[in-house]
């Protein structure tokens, strides 16, 4: 039998995407001898489907998004770590118990590099390059930069979100870049079929519309028109995240995108709370502590918000960190013009609370601090985080120019972006409070859930963003005396926590406004190493998983 994401991952290769060849006895022999231990950190946890309350026709549009989603399961692979796929076809054969931990790990990262160990392999021996596969190796950001300011021309292809840049000319001294539609079109096209497939199976029009359109931009890598209708479209039972939107692959110009996909079925329930919510997102965005003219007004903005189940993920969504909500698009020039969507994954953030984020609070923070924290309590810092991924600048102002603030920050956007999210709505929840939104007696609850989810996180360690943010956070708040330690646990000081919220929110939405990477770079230097401490406590609550391996009800796991 084989596991849920086994099923996703296709051992065929593309043309002019062929695998690299691999010698499994040599890398067996190179595993890190501790993959057990790491295995443990990650339970797994079912992720229900249930088709029984689906009509046939639903059931195999549902079957048509599973075969979509193979595909940029495929691309993803390629994206991150080839060698790493490589190997995990090559294991398929060797039933040895570490041949099929080894493919396990590898799922679970999605590449031969631990994101719970600053990205360090856990086979072989080679490094984690900063791009991935999304530039050739040993290409470094200077490098580029140079190459560019000689060759101006050359700079909207190599910094474009959808492109593969390689190493040409005589002596490799020149850089192209290659579309992702074109380098993938072997993965696409059928992607593209599947998702027309689909569309002609949908009761919705409108979701059908998006699909028949997303099919096009994947042909295209012009995704515009496509997020305008996903925008637009109204309460949907179904839905999906299906494109290449995050940077957390790309460390080195943190502009490159990858793909990730989800099916998404309406918690119809839960949905209907989030009315208070976006009713205020207009108010909040005025009320930032930012220059006006630094956050533009949002007000006739798209705000949809969604609660929704998501019993198949892939790419960036499968692997790695297990977000339990996306705020989407990602284009700037939507942002500005349009809004995004905000989509909670209430199936995993239901296993993200209770299998990890309670069971470690009770490890580390002070016991009746740690009983305030609750699943409501994240559940509202969670929708104020991706509520203001779509607040604050939509642009970085450098040299009296607009420049797309991934660009100006370069690869630490990633973490500072999520800090921002992090800070700006727990900032965001403190004045719902104060203006009678939501019940003064609830505050404590809400940082007491905010400071356990942020033990929670930083355990991935500072190579991944949302870790990355959470340190840094947790020092800046320690050092304003917010966060406070004694005999081995934490407690919040609820008196401290909102002044020091508040100056973070303005540096962090400064730091985006201005466009001003230094500032960022040392920012993150000063903050984003864990102490001592902190680390002795987590170590200690070690037995307590990291994170959930989702499996998914379209296979059974391998027993």
């Amino acid at each position: 039998m084989k596991r849920a994401i086994a099923a996703l991952v296709l051992l065929c290769s593309a043309a002019g995407l062929a695998q690299p060849k691999v010698d499994v006895a040599a890398a067996l022999k190179t595993v890190t001898p501790d993959l057990d231990q790491r295995l443990a950190r990650f339970k797994p946890v079912k992720m229900p489907y249930n088709s029984a309350a689906l009509s046939a026709r639903e059931r195999q549009m549902v079957d048509q998004l599973v075969i979509a989603l193979r595909e940029l399961e495929n691309i993803y692979w390629r994206q991150s770590d080839p060698e790493g796929l490589a190997l995990y076809t090559a294991l398929e054969g060797d039933t040895s118990p570490l041949a099929q931990k080894l493919r396990r790990y590898l799922v679970i990262n999605g590449s031969r590099f631990d994101l719970v160990d600053e990205n360090k392999p856990f086979v072989g021996t080679m490094p984690m390059p900063p791009g991935h596969a999304l530039y050739p190796a040993g290409l470094t950001r200077p490098e580029i930069e140079a190459y560019v300011a000689k060759n101006p021309a050359r700079k909207q292809a190599l910094y474009n979100p959808y492109s593969v840049v390689t190493r040409t000319g005589p002596n490799n001294t020149d850089l192209s870049a290659e579309w992702y539609h074109s380098k993938f079109v072997d993965f696409l096209r059928p992607a593209a079929a599947a998702l027309r497939k689909a569309a002609d199976l949908s009761d919705d029009a409108a979701f059908a519309n998006f699909l028949r359109l997303r099919a096009t931009a994947l042909l295209t890598d012009d995704y515009y028109n496509s997020d305008i209708a996903w925008l637009d479209l109204k309460n949907p039972k179904f839905d999906v995240i299906y494109a290449p939107y995050e940077t957390y692959l790309d460390d080195l110009l943190g502009v490159k995108t990858s793909y990730g996909a989800a099916i998404l079925i309406r918690n119809d329930a839960e949905s209907q709370k989030l009315a208070l919510y976006e009713r205020y997102i207009p108010d909040i965005q005025d009320a930032l502590p930012l220059a006006p003219e630094d956050r533009p007004s949002v007000r006739g903005h798209a705000t949809p918000m969604e609660v929704m189940d998501a019993p198949l993920r892939a790419g960036d969504l499968r692997h790695g960190y297990q977000a339990v909500a996306d705020n989407l698009p990602n284009d700037a020039r939507i942002h500005q013009q349009k809004g995004t969507k905000k989509i909670f994954f209430k199936n995993f953030m239901d296993a993200r609370v209770n299998e990890v984020i309670l069971p470690l609070a009770a490890r580390v923070m002070d016991p009746g601090q740690a009983k305030q924290a609750s699943a409501d309590g994240y559940l509202a810092s969670t929708l104020m985080h991706e509520i203001c991924h779509g607040l604050g600048p939509a642009f970085a102002r450098v040299n009296g120019k607009q420049v797309d603030i991934r660009e100006a920050i370069g690869g630490l956007f990633g973490g500072l972006e999520e800090a921002k999210a992090d800070v700006v709505g727990m900032h965001a929840l403190k004045w719902l409070v104060d203006k009678g939104a939501l019940p003064q007696t609830r505050l404590q609850e809400y940082y007491a859930s905010y400071v356990a989810g942020i033990f929670r996180t930083v355990r991935f360690g500072t190579g991944e963003a949302h870790a990355r943010a959470e340190m840094m956070e947790f020092n800046y708040l320690s050092e304003q005396g917010a966060i406070t330690s004694a005999s081995g646990r934490y407690r919040v000081d609820f008196a401290k926590m909102p002044a020091a919220l508040a100056a973070l929110a303005k540096e962090l939405l400064e730091q985006e406004a201005t466009g001003n990477r230094a500032r960022t770079e040392a920012w993150f230097a000063k903050y984003d190493r864990m102490p001592q401490a902190l680390s002795s406590v987590l170590a200690a609550a070690k037995d307590v998983p990291i994170d959930i391996d989702p499996i998914s009800s379209f296979d059974e796991p391998v027993r």
